[in-house]
């Protein structure tokens, strides 16, 4: 009956260890576990920052895109205006130089002797 004694008592020994063993690996799972629980709570808050930054920065750029397409808009009138100057500043100039040229004739016929009655220039066409 010694004999059985010291067997269970083996048994006993052996099963109080892998009870321990099953112990320490649950607690180190358990400090992994905590360990992923706070990084995962960590990277859940810098990706709502990231969203919010993410937000700010799109209204930003829409706002400046539209801005740009306002420039683009007025930069594109203001040049077919200015087109349209340089167009009107050509044709005026056209016109002053046909009258000053028109101006100068008379005068350099005037200063010659004035056509005689009975000649081509003065018989109706």
């Amino acid at each position: 009956m010694a004999q059985q004694g010291a067997a269970l008592q083996s048994y006993n020994n052996e099963l109080v260890k892998c009870i321990e063993d099953l112990c320490a690996k649950r607690d180190e799972l358990h400090r992994q576990i905590l360990t992923e629980e706070e990084e995962k709570t960590k990277i859940q808050n810098d990706i709502r920052i990231l969203t919010e930054r993410l937000a700010k920065v799109n209204e930003s750029l829409s706002k400046k895109m539209a801005t740009r397409n306002e420039f683009d808009r007025t930069i594109a009138e203001t040049e077919a205006a200015y087109m349209k100057i340089l167009e009107s500043s050509q044709t005026l100039l056209n016109v002053l130089k046909r009258e000053a040229t028109s101006l100068k004739e008379p005068t350099a016929a005037s200063s010659s002797p004035p056509p005689q009655k009975g000649t081509k220039k003065d018989q109706p066409a």
